[in-house]
């Protein structure tokens, strides 16, 4: 009976966990998102910005917007001494 148990749970979750690389990123960003957007400078803004993500010296205190929202973030300095974008 434990052993049927067993087996029957193993079986249930090897349904649950993906097998294949196209099942792996099903839940990932369309790669035509991706693709079209690299991270770039445009006057006083940045482009396709990733939020939370550490920002160059040169995007101190301006803004950015994000690659797959588009909203506005700017980059801020942290109490610790960091820079990163955040939401605006």
């Amino acid at each position: 009976m434990l052993r049927r148990l067993v087996v029957s749970a193993a079986l249930a979750a090897s349904v649950l966990v993906p097998t294949t690389a196209s099942a792996l990123v099903a839940g990932a960003v369309p790669a035509a998102a991706t693709a079209s957007c690299t991270y770039q400078r445009s006057g006083n803004h940045w482009k396709c910005v990733t939020p939370g993500a550490y920002c160059p010296a040169a995007a101190h205190d301006r803004y950015g917007y994000a690659k797959v929202t588009n909203r506005r973030y700017k980059c801020t300095r942290y109490p610790n001494g960091q820079w990163r974008w955040k939401r605006a």
